[in-house]
């Protein structure tokens, strides 16, 4: 394997340098949301529920972006550790409803503060324009990458 340092790479090192910060950020969301019995992702089908609890596998995955079976798999484990229910629904027995649990809905609070908490553990030594520039750079890769 080469010697070479991340910024000796092509494109500057930028896909290294994101690679890392992106797993950095993983396992440090690992670690803060693990606490409370939710993996890291989970977060965020969690936030989706606590703006409109029942929703079906499919309507999770178009409103985060993911694929049906992904969401599909991580209700059956959000079900597991009692975060959630999954459901027939009432009118079309082919389709399941995933609804929060008492347990599900009290971790709102708890976990607004560990993102919070992350996100200014991530971002600290950035200034207001600096974290701005940074979030408009990151959507512009996004955007690029996704035409």
């Amino acid at each position: 394997m080469s010697e070479e340092t991340p910024s000796q790479w092509p494109t500057d090192g930028f896909q290294a340098v994101f690679w890392a910060t992106k797993r950095a950020l993983a396992e440090a969301a690992d670690v803060s949301y693990r606490r409370h019995g939710v993996r890291d992702g989970q977060q965020f089908l969690l936030m989706a529920l606590w703006e409109e609890d029942g929703l079906a596998p499919g309507e999770l995955a178009r409103r985060l972006g993911l694929a049906t079976p992904t969401v599909t798999r991580a209700a059956i484990r959000m079900e597991a550790a009692g975060l959630v229910t999954r459901e027939p629904d009432l009118h079309d027995r082919r389709l399941v409803r995933i609804h929060l649990t008492e347990r599900g809905r009290t971790l709102r609070t708890i976990l607004d503060a560990e993102m919070r908490a992350l996100s200014d553990r991530a971002l600290a030594g950035l200034g207001d324009a600096q974290r701005r520039q940074l979030l408009e750079a990151l959507t512009q890769i996004r955007a690029n990458l996704s035409s």
